[in-house]
C-alpha cells in the first residue's frame, strides 16, 4: 500500500507535465501571422559560388556586397538557381560571409509567381543545434535515467511556457512583474513536484523558494528605482518601442528579468537545503523542529558562498569584452561602476544573490516545520493500513 502511495506521488506530477506539454504545443502565441515582410519566403538555400569583388576592406571593417549563386532547397521555388545578395554593414558582430557549399537561410521576395530579389540572412545552424541538444539529452538519459527523463520534460515545458505564455503576455502589455512572478512561482511548484512528487518535501522546498523569489522581486523593484535604471538597458529592448510597442513598461520587464534570472539557482538551493533537512530527520526521527531548522542553517551557510559566486559568474561571463574595453581605456573603477548598464548588472547580481542568501534560512525554516512531523504521519498511515 505504501509503495502504491509513493508511486502515485511521483506519477501524478509526470502526468501533469505531460498534459501541460500537449496543451502548450497546441497553444498559439497569437503572433504567428505578425510577419515583417509579406510576399516573401524564408527558406534554406545551398551556396554554389560567391563573388566578393564589390567588398571594400578598410582595416577590420568590411563593407559592400557579397553576391552568392544559390540553389533554393525548399518552398515554392525549390530547385531554382538565382543570385542572392549579402550586404555587409561594417559590423563584425552582425556581418557574415558565405563560402561554396554553405547552407544558409535566405529571404525570397516574389511577385506574381516570379522571384524579384533574394537576400542572404544567416548561416543555417538548426541541424547543428539539434545534434548538440540531442547529445546533451542522450547523456542526461544515460546518466540520470528516469530522473533525466523528468528533467527533459521539465526543460521542454519551461521553454514552451516562456515562449508561449510569458512572452505573448508581456507583448500584450500585461503587468510584467505580476505575470512573471506568477509564472515563476507556478514553475517552482511544478519543477519541485517532479523531483519530490506530491510530498511534504515539495511543500517545504516550494515555500522556501517562493519566499526567496518574492524577496528578490521586492528588492529588485526598489533598487531599480533607487539606481534610476531604465529598462532600455536590456539588449534590443528599444527595438520593441520602435516596432510599435510604445506602451511596454521596459523598467518593469527589467525588474522581472532579475528574479527570472535567479529563480533557477534559488530552486536549486532550496532543494539542497530541503533534502539535507529531510536526511537529518530520516536519521533522527525524534529530532525537534528547532534542531532540524538549525541543521538546515548549517548546510545553508556552506552552500551560499558557492551559489552566489555561481550567479556572479553567470551574469558577468557575457561582459568579459566590455570589462576588457574598460581596462584597455584606463577607465577608473569608480566611473566604470557608475555607468548605467554596469549598475544594472550590479542590481542583477546582488539582488539575485539576496534571493539566494534568504532562500537558505527560509527553506530551512519551512523544512524544519513541515518535515519533522512526517514520521508520525507515516506511522499513523502504516497503522491504519495494517
Amino acid at each position: 500500500m505504501l509503495q502504491r502511495l509513493k508511486t502515485n506521488k511521483t506519477l501524478g506530477p509526470v502526468v501533469l507535465w505531460l498534459l501541460l506539454l500537449v496543451v502548450l504545443l497546441l497553444l498559439p502565441t497569437g503572433y504567428e501571422s505578425a510577419l515583417s515582410y509579406r510576399n516573401a519566403d524564408r527558406v534554406v538555400a545551398l551556396v554554389l559560388s560567391t563573388d566578393e569583388s564589390d567588398i571594400v576592406d578598410t582595416g577590420l571593417v568590411r563593407s559592400g556586397e557579397q553576391r552568392c549563386q544559390v540553389r533554393i532547397l525548399a518552398g515554392q521555388f525549390k530547385g531554382t538557381e538565382c543570385t542572392a545578395v549579402n550586404r555587409l554593414n561594417g559590423s563584425l558582430a552582425e556581418d557574415k560571409l558565405f563560402a561554396l557549399g554553405d547552407r544558409a537561410f535566405v529571404v525570397v521576395s516574389h511577385s506574381s509567381g516570379e522571384i524579384t530579389t533574394v537576400y542572404m540572412t544567416d548561416h543555417f545552424r538548426l541541424d547543428k543545434e539539434v545534434i548538440l541538444a540531442g547529445l546533451f539529452l542522450l547523456l542526461l538519459l544515460l546518466f540520470a535515467r528516469g530522473t533525466g527523463l523528468r528533467a527533459i520534460l521539465s526543460f521542454v515545458d519551461t521553454v514552451l511556457l516562456l515562449w508561449k505564455v510569458l512572452i505573448p503576455s508581456l507583448l500584450k502589455g500585461w503587468n510584467p512583474i505580476w505575470v512573471s512572478l506568477g509564472l515563476v512561482l507556478a514553475l517552482t511548484f511544478l519543477v519541485l513536484s517532479l523531483i519530490y512528487g506530491w510530498d511534504r518535501r515539495c511543500m517545504a522546498a516550494t515555500a522556501g523558494a517562493a519566499l526567496g523569489i518574492m524577496v528578490t522581486a521586492v528588492l529588485g523593484y526598489f533598487f531599480t528605482d533607487l539606481f534610476q535604471i531604465h529598462g532600455a538597458v536590456m539588449e534590443s529592448s528599444e527595438s520593441l518601442l520602435y516596432a510599435g510597442y510604445q506602451y511596454l513598461d521596459l523598467t518593469k520587464i527589467f525588474v522581472a528579468s532579475i528574479f527570472l534570472g535567479s529563480s533557477g539557482a534559488v530552486m536549486d538551493l532550496s532543494v539542497d537545503i530541503c533534502s539535507s533537512v529531510y536526511e537529518v530527520v530520516q536519521k533522527k526521527p525524534n529530532i525537534s523542529a528547532k534542531e532540524a531548522i538549525f541543521s538546515g542553517f548549517a548546510v545553508g551557510r556552506a552552500a551560499c558562498g558557492s551559489t552566489t559566486t555561481t550567479l556572479l559568474l553567470a551574469y558577468s561571463g557575457s561582459y568579459i569584452a566590455l570589462l576588457m574595453v574598460f581596462m584597455a581605456q584606463g577607465t577608473p573603477v569608480a566611473l566604470m561602476l557608475n555607468y548605467k548598464y554596469v549598475a544594472a548588472e550590479i542590481v542583477h547580481t546582488i539582488v539575485g544573490s539576496f534571493g539566494l542568501v534568504t532562500v537558505a534560512p527560509l527553506t530551512a525554516i519551512t523544512s524544519g516545520m513541515l518535515l519533522t512531523k512526517r514520521k508520525s504521519i507515516d506511522a499513523d498511515k502504516e497503522g491504519k493500513n495494517d
